[in-house]
Parts: C-alpha cells; structure tokens; sequence
C-alpha cells in the first residue's frame, strides 16, 4: 500500500509511464508544453544543472484540446519527435526524461491547468509507487530556462526544511537580448515590475500569505499536494488558485538562492498572465502598463491591522471598525458577507491565532484580488506602474533616484533590503 492510494483511486489515476521509478528518486519536475516550439532549449537548461544528491525525472507533457488544427498537432508531434531523439542521446540512470503525448483533451478542460494536472498526478503517482510522501514536485514551463544551481538549490531547502510544504522560486525574465524584440523586453520589464510591485504591496499591507505564485516557479511536498486534492483543471490562473490551498496551511518558503528564467513571449492561449500582457503590449508603439493603486493597498492594510480587535468583538464593535475603513472597502466587505464570516470565524476559534487563521480562509488572496479589480472600477485609478512602484519605494524608505526600478524591486524580492 501507498501513502496517497486514496487519492488514485478516487481520482482514477493510473500509470502513463511504462518505466517504474527507482528507489531513490526523490525530485521530479513537470513541464507543460503546447505549440512550443522551445522545448528542447528547456531541456538542455536542466540537463546542464548540477546533480542533486536524490536521483531525478523530468516529465513532459506533450497536450493539445480536439478539435485542434492541422498546424497545432504537427507542431506538437514535431516537439515529441526532437525531445525523444534529444532524450535518446542524453541518458543518466539518476537522471530520467520522460514524455506523456496527450492531444485530444476534453475542450471543457484543456488548457495548462489540465496539463499540470496530468504531470503531477503522475509525479504523484511515481512517489507512490516507491511510498515516498516526502519526493519533490517541481513545476517547471517548455520555454523557461534556469540557473545551473536550480536542482541542488532545491534539494538544499527541502533537506534543511524537511517538513516544507512548498516553496516559491526566484525567478526574472530576461531584458537584453536578440531573441526579443526592444519592445518586448520593455514590456516584459513593466510586467515583471508590476508583479514585484504587486507582491511588495501586498507584503505591506501586513496580509500574511503574500507570495509570488508563478507556474514555472514552485515545487511543492507530494503527501501536501494529494492532501489538497492536487492540481485544479483552470485554463489560466491554475498556479495561483493551486497555492492559495497549500500556503494557508503554513511551511511555505520563498527560495532566493537560485533563479528561474521564464520566457518573455506573447501569448493567445490565456485571457491574463504574462504572455496575455505581452500580446496586449505589443500592439503599442511605446508599451505601457497600469497596475493598482497603492492607496488600495493602504486602505487593504488599515484593515488587516485592526483584524485583531475583531477575535471577540460584538456586532457593534465590528460596526464600529468597518466604519473606520474607507468605503469602498466597507462596501465590499459587507457585499460578501462579512458579518456571517467574522461570526464564523469567532465560533471556530478558542484563541486568538486559531481566529485569525478562520479569518485569513475568508479574507484571502481570491479576495483582495477581487476587491482590487472592483474597486478599480468604482473607487480608484490604475496607475502607471513606473509611478506606483515609486510611491510605495517612499512608503518602505528605500532609495530609488538614479536607479533601475526593477533591479531595486528584484533586490527587494531576495530580502537585500531587510534590516
């Protein structure tokens, strides 16, 4: 018996790689890939790490929804081709390639979500196998690349922090270059500044579950990923909807010590994300990007910080701070229940960390993003991301004149400011 047969068995899961797994294999990355044509780059980037002490795979998944045309399959039977060949010349016993082929995927589900899904499951699976709850699962994309340090970078913290539940990688996109054009590595760079802006912002505000949650970037303990019931079948946003369900429960960590490279490309296949900004920065002969108003995340950290007064408070104590919160926060609150949840959470906790964990369930990353987009709406501005990132730079008295924003924001992200 397996630590996670429960979670096969309900979710129908069964093998899709004909090779068993080896005892002492303990990391395994999963990478999604449709139409790309730069799979086998990703590859070699990850061939070329160092080793990791553990053995490790590396599982493709090849995927494509019906209904696809004639250009989108070929080019998928093309990147099974050269990754099969490129595998048959680049064999380590302790360090494996595998490619599941999946076209034909239910148009209902198909999308990247569903793709990481089937790896993970698979991973997962391959951890049962050899009743190891405590092997590695790597999220990893067909046009990224990484620092030579990745895998044992990896192993180090998982080893240090045995009981992680998982981690966020460090990751930056690449500004320079000739695969690019100029506008697209100055898009690239206001998307990545506003990613950075928005996790700062969100870190100031005092809310605790503040991370980047990026697809290419994040490796999680398999026991924790089928405890949550796995990967989510979303079309976009699956990372950040995943994550939202692992780092609540706490031994999440940030890992600066090496970098993943993601691809600065455009992208049709996602309504939001990196690759739907690009395609939308593109059509502008100067790219611009406007991003959140801080003073939305002022008002977002006004009320966080008198989230305590609410553990025992009576309706009308928690009236009285809901009116000391601007009213679009106010508004919004009491639009989703506010009230039932604060009574919620009161009735479920006996101190007050176990109430505030009730209340960050309800009040959590979903919530301000909604919050964010509404009252962006209604309430307040989007702003230049350029002008954003400086005004909350003032806020944390962090010296940007003459300076590159977001090389102080990168900075920011590995802690180089911390005191």
């Amino acid at each position: 018996m397996g630590f996670a047969d429960q979670y096969f068995i309900k979710n129908e899961i069964s093998a899709l790689i004909s090779e068993n797994p080896g005892p002492g294999l303990g990391i395994i990355i999963v990478i999604p890939s449709f139409n790309e044509p730069g799979l086998i780059k990703s590859l070699e980037s990850l061939w070329n790490c160092k080793r990791p002490k553990l053995k490790a795979e590396i599982i493709t998944v090849i995927n494509s929804p019906e209904g696809s045309d004639h250009e989108i399959i070929a080019n998928n039977l093309r990147s099974k081709h050269e990754a099969e060949d490129w595998i048959s010349s680049h064999q380590d016993h302790d360090f494996k390639f595998h490619i599941i082929y999946k076209p034909g995927l239910p148009e209902k589900h198909a999308g990247v979500g569903l793709a990481r899904k089937i790896g993970m499951d698979q991973v997962a699976y391959r951890f049962n196998q050899i009743n190891n709850p405590e092997g590695i699962i790597v999220n990893f994309d067909a046009d990224s690349t990484c620092d030579d340090n990745y895998l044992i970078e990896i192993e180090k913290h998982f080893r240090k922090y045995p009981k992680t539940h998982g981690i966020s990688i460090y990751f930056e996109h690449p500004l320079r270059g000739k695969e690019f054009s100029e506008n697209a590595y100055l898009s690239i760079w206001l998307y990545e500044l506003h990613l950075r802006y928005y996790k700062q912002a969100l870190q100031f505000t005092d809310f605790p579950y503040y991370y980047h949650t990026v697809g290419s970037a994040f490796a999680v303990n398999t026991a924790v990923y089928c405890k949550q019931g796995g990967m989510n079948k979303q079309k976009a946003g699956e990372d950040f909807y995943f994550l939202q369900k692992i780092i609540p429960h706490g031994r999440f960590y940030e890992l600066n010590t090496t970098r993943v490279i993601p691809s600065p490309r455009t992208s049709d296949r996602v309504p939001f994300g990196t690759g739907a900004a690009m395609t939308k920065m593109s059509d502008m002969q100067e790219p611009q990007y406007n991003t959140y108003n801080f003073q939305a995340f002022q008002d977002i950290k006004q009320f966080v910080n008198a989230i305590n007064r609410l553990y025992k408070a009576s309706n009308e104590g928690a009236n009285k701070i809901l009116n000391e919160i601007p009213k679009s926060l106010k508004d919004f609150l009491i639009d989703n229940n506010f009230y039932q949840e604060l009574q919620r959470a009161q009735e479920n906790s006996s101190e007050l960390k176990s109430f505030l964990k009730q209340f960050f369930q309800w009040f959590n990353a979903f919530r301000i993003i909604r919050f964010l987009n509404i009252s962006h709406e209604e309430y307040y501005q989007r702003h230049d991301v350029k002008a954003a990132s400086k005004i909350l730079l003032k806020e944390l008295e962090v010296q940007y004149e003459n300076s590159d924003l977001l090389e102080i924001y990168r900075k920011l992200d590995r802690g180089g400011f911390a005191e």
